[in-house]
């Protein structure tokens, strides 16, 4: 089986029970096994089995419910969306227009008071018919098309409510006014309401106008993100430099940034030097100085400097466009809390239709003189005010809002989920190097011990062991390493212009050191459980050693020959935020811990550093997911923040894992929350603007339905027996279009929120 995950565009929805209807449709298909449709984003997203799935078979599952979905791969270009987009708001703008353009024609001459000042044309009912038939035929005709085939496949949406609402209210005018007799002989009131049908048409429509406009500000992250790609490169080939479309600049490619200008592609600095201003992808605005060697990332600003470059990653693997796909994908799936108002909203437009018929009944029965006319308003009123719309956009436009809002201060959240659990963490594990620490190390202290021999018979010196012999020695042993204090004791070396030895047989041995060959003889360079675990005596030195620990320093013991010859001291400094993020967080109630691969003694003194109580130290790699399940045992949602490649077991198991990284994938890929601008307060940010986002969530759930559970018996005339007051269905179809706009708007207000 080879599944893959597509998202494409749903045209014609506007609701939340669009999105159930549309999800069991997806989900029916033979293949499909995980169907998310958002309704802020108008986008479905579907993972399925290649082999038995195509495109015709979603886009046919969505046609048969009455939607739209554009699932060619042409289409998904972006400027071809934001272009389709853009055609959809300028008919609809008409549709409105035209629609209460000639409601309010149609009111001016039959509305009680001000239909004595309008021409006799317009207070001809066959006149108000025609222009009523206009706007129910062509503007209503999008609801139509949207109820037919849903009424033919046993469901029901807002288009359904609107649809029977407005046709029953159109479909009685034009009877008694193409048949004036019939009702005058029964009794009933002869008098037509086009204005009903038409200007609710209109207000609906203004509403969706209004909505979409405000959605579209929800997504403003991604333009932008989309905005700060360079256009051209100037890359050299064959001795010239010329300017070429970033989509033809190949890996590879070296290519020269002149001052001021965007940075086309990701790679490595191969000649010169520059301040780059980092701001737009990291969200640090402070610019950060490069030289050779150094990672420079795509659509960031080159400030000063003229350097070249080669290009290694380019199109969709550069970490701006990772950072376009993450951003997409959280604000494109669901938050736990929605499925609540997917749930009510499945069950809501059959309910809301029952109490219509209901509302009739009961007017129709009790209504008086008017009985016929009260049911039939009433009927209308409660049809159009029920609109689960509110419902459907209450988490979705929040999550966009929110996800999009991190991703400009470089917090990116890989799904609503994530988003959702943040602010419930009661509890953060810290990895210490990279993390708490700078991760970049220093050689503080080089002490060697004793000459080492190789046996009575020769009394020659092995090796040089001055200061620098020894760094000789640990440099040559830590060349094949990976780990971070390896790399301080190579540059190190680097620096005092040291020959390396040629080492044999090397090997890494996790959580402990490395250990190799050199000129026959056997070298260990690691910690103290190293020492341990091949009985090489440190009992000598063991205070001297605490002593360096005792002062936060890690200290890589030297054995040749099974003999402690000397110990390097290394240390980390720590990052400038670490101590006050630490005192942040245990002010909001958060529990603080730190892990690491460090002895206690000098975990301990780091920890005490940043006012961190409870350490985790000597843990090994491979037993950081085991701590990480430990503290879950104690009943609290953990966050683990680590640097998203050695952690990733640790960062998966947790509630919560923060990578604090560069966006490279396996960071992206293991993590939950990836911090790109490695400022450890980005931490107490990305939980605050958990926090912020679902406050906005639970209060547009609670107005979304605190509306329907007030106005609903509102519309059915509740109010009638005690104030003799009943809601206009025109009154109805303004508040409903209110509510979806109001709930958009509230959305945005996340974007006035500081981080």
């Amino acid at each position: 089986m080879t599944e893959i995950k597509k998202t494409f565009a749903v045209k014609g929805m506007h609701c939340a029970s669009c999105v159930r209807v549309l999800e069991r449709a997806l989900q029916k298909i033979e293949g499909v096994s995980e169907a998310n449709v958002n309704l802020a984003t108008e986008k479905a997203t579907v993972i399925y089995d290649s082999t038995k799935v195509t495109n015709k078979h979603l886009a046919s599952a969505v046609a048969q419910v009455g939607y739209q979905a554009v699932v060619d791969d042409e289409m998904q270009h972006k400027d071809l969306e934001k272009k389709e987009k853009q055609k959809e708001l300028q008919v609809l703008k008409k549709k409105v227009a035209i629609s209460l353009f000639l409601g309010a024609l149609i009111l001016w001459g039959s509305f009680p008071g001000i239909m004595n000042t309008a021409p006799d044309l317009l207070k001809n009912f066959l006149v108000q018919l025609l222009l009523a038939s206009v706007v129910q035929f062509w503007p209503g005709l999008d609801f139509y098309k949207a109820t037919i085939p849903a009424l033919k496949h046993r469901t029901a949406n807002m288009d359904t409510l609107v649809a029977i609402g407005t046709t029953v209210a159109y479909g009685y005018s034009a009877f008694i006014t193409i048949f004036p007799k019939i009702p005058q002989a029964i009794g009933v009131d002869s008098s037509p309401y086009f204005d009903v049908a038409t200007i609710i048409i209109g207000l609906i429509l203004l509403g969706r106008y209004f909505e979409a406009k405000a959605k579209a500000g929800t997504s403003e992250a991604i333009k932008k993100l989309l905005g700060l790609q360079a256009k051209t490169a100037r890359v050299i080939r064959k001795g010239k430099e010329i300017d070429i479309p970033l989509a033809e600049v190949l890996v590879g490619d070296m290519i020269r940034v002149r001052p001021g200008e965007k940075i086309p592609v990701d790679g490595i600095i191969e000649e010169g030097n520059s301040s780059i201003d980092e701001s737009m992808v990291t969200g640090e605005s402070i610019p950060v100085d490069k030289t050779k060697g150094d990672y420079v990332i795509g659509a960031t600003i080159n400030k000063t400097g003229t350097f070249i470059y080669q290009a290694q990653k380019v199109g969709n693997e550069t970490m701006l466009a990772q950072i376009i796909r993450l951003v997409e994908e959280a604000q494109g799936s669901k938050a736990p809390i929605q499925r609540l108002a997917d749930l009510v909203s499945s069950y809501f437009v059959p309910v809301v239709i029952m109490l219509a018929f209901f509302t009739f009944a009961i007017w129709y029965i009790f209504g008086g003189e008017s009985a016929f006319l009260f049911a039939l308003l009433n009927t209308v009123a409660v049809l159009i005010i029920a609109c689960p719309c509110a419902m459907g956009l209450a988490t979705p436009t929040a999550i966009m809002v929110g996800t999009g809002k991190g991703a400009e201060q470089g917090i990116l959240i890989r799904d609503a989920q994530s988003l959702e659990i943040a602010h419930k963490i009661n509890a953060i594990i810290f990895d210490k190097t990279g993390t708490l620490t700078k991760g970049r190390p220093e050689i503080t202290e080089i002490i060697p011990f004793i000459p080492g021999r190789k046996d009575a018979q020769n009394p020659q010196p092995i090796f040089n062991l001055s200061q620098k012999g020894l760094l000789q020695i640990a440099a040559s042993i830590e060349k094949g390493s990976e780990h971070s204090l390896a790399d301080a004791i190579v540059k190190k070396a680097e620096e005092q212009q040291l020959t390396l030895n040629k080492v044999e047989n090397f090997k890494a041995i996790t959580g402990f050191g490395v250990s190799g060959t050199i000129d026959e003889e056997e070298v260990l360079l690691g910690n103290r459980k190293l020492m341990q675990r091949e009985n090489i005596l440190i009992a000598d030195h063991l205070k001297e050693i605490e002593n360096l620990e005792d002062d936060g320093k890690t200290v890589m013991l030297l054995a040749v020959e099974k003999r402690l010859v000397g110990l390097i001291a290394v240390a980390d400094l720590l990052k400038e935020t670490a101590k006050e993020t630490v005192k942040t967080l245990q002010k909001k109630g958060i529990e603080t811990l730190m892990i690491t691969g460090d002895n206690p003694r000098t975990a301990n003194a780091i920890a005490a550093k940043v006012g961190i109580r409870r350490v985790l130290a000597e843990v090994l790699p491979d037993q950081k997911e085991a701590e990480v399940r430990k503290i879950q045992s104690e009943g609290k949602k953990v966050a683990m923040v680590g640097d998203g490649i050695n952690d990733a077991p640790a960062l998966a198991a947790a509630d919560i894992g923060i990578a604090m990284g560069t966006g490279t994938d396996v960071a992206i890929e293991a993590a939950d929350i990836t911090l790109i601008n490695k400022d450890l307060q980005t931490v107490v940010s990305a939980i605050e603007l958990s926090k912020k986002t679902m406050r906005i969530i639970k209060l547009n759930l609670f107005w979304a339905f605190a509306y329907n559970i007030i106005l609903i018996p509102v519309a059915m005339g509740i109010l009638y027996p005690f104030f003799h007051l009943l809601l206009n269905p025109i009154f109805a179809s303004l508040a409903m279009a209110t509510s979806s706009i109001s709930v958009v708007t509230n959305s945005l207000l996340l974007k006035r929120y500081k981080i």
